[in-house]
């Protein structure tokens, strides 16, 4: 386990912390000795003893074997350890209540606006998400879970305020891709819709973005998550604005309606 940063990432954890070798063999069930070796890098740590140091200072065994702390800024250290432990991968059962029908199969559960706020509360209790109406969408996966929530607002247009979006529940939070919308699910902030920017491995946060250039970005902490969903489509009673000027767009569809009245006429001459 011949590693390039374990030694002096231990020192500046432990001096960070502001205690003695003496004091951190104690809490670790070692020897002074032991942690005297691991610092000035003439003996490595067996496994087990490896585990109690990352449990201890809240760091990511891969992040004390590979990368050099020292550098790191402080913030960033203090979101190192409020998101360790946090399940990212998957790898943990996240509870997810779901609701399903007679042949088996899973609803798409609708969350309105007027249920968004006691959603962060109620998402994985059985009985708050028996009582959302669903549908199903034959369309999409059946080997999939999806659940639509009803958009407020206007930061993310074109999916204008009262579309119905469908988002396809995400387990590992690693797979959220830059600049693609996805459904979060946050203590604070209950359901937003936003275009996401993956910023867990270099500060545990997300970055929420919305299309509506009025509305400034902002990070939420990964710890604050609860859900996450992965668009997939949304529904909506109002058609969106066109891409093109309301000009261009007439001219643009006169001139297909003459080129389709020319083709019908060439084929009935012919």
């Amino acid at each position: 386990m011949k590693t390039k940063y374990f030694a002096q990432n231990l020192k500046y954890l432990r001096k960070r912390r502001k205690v003695s070798q003496d004091e951190l063999a104690q809490t670790l069930g070692v020897k002074r000795t032991s942690i005297s070796g691991y610092e000035n890098g003439s003996s490595e740590p067996p496994l087990l003893t490896l585990l109690k140091i990352s449990d201890h200072f809240k760091i990511g065994t891969d992040r004390l074997l590979r990368e050099d702390l020292t550098i790191w800024q402080e913030l960033r250290l203090q979101e190192e350890e409020k998101s360790f432990g946090l399940d990212l991968e998957g790898k943990k059962i996240r509870i997810l209540a779901t609701t399903v029908r007679d042949d088996n199969e899973e609803n798409i559960e609708l969350v309105p606006e007027k249920a968004k706020a006691g959603y962060s509360t109620g998402f994985a209790d059985p009985e708050y998400i028996k009582v959302l109406s669903s549908f199903r969408m034959p369309f999409l996966s059946k080997h999939k879970k999806y659940r639509s929530f009803q958009v407020s607002g206007d930061s993310m247009p074109p999916v204008a305020e009262g579309s119905w979006v469908t988002g396809e529940y995400l387990q590992n939070w690693k797979f959220i891709k830059d600049g693609e919308p996805y459904i979060i699910v946050t203590k604070d902030d209950g359901v937003v819709f936003k275009v996401v920017y993956n910023k867990i491995e270099t500060r545990g946060t997300l970055l929420l973005c919305s299309t509506n250039t009025f509305y400034e970005p902002y990070e939420v902490k990964i710890s604050d998550v609860l859900e996450v969903w992965k668009f997939a489509n949304y529904i909506s009673s109002e058609l969106p604005e066109p891409n093109l000027p309301k000009d261009t767009l007439t001219n643009t569809v006169y001139e297909l309606q003459r080129e389709i009245s020319e083709i019908k006429s060439k084929m009935k001459n012919d």
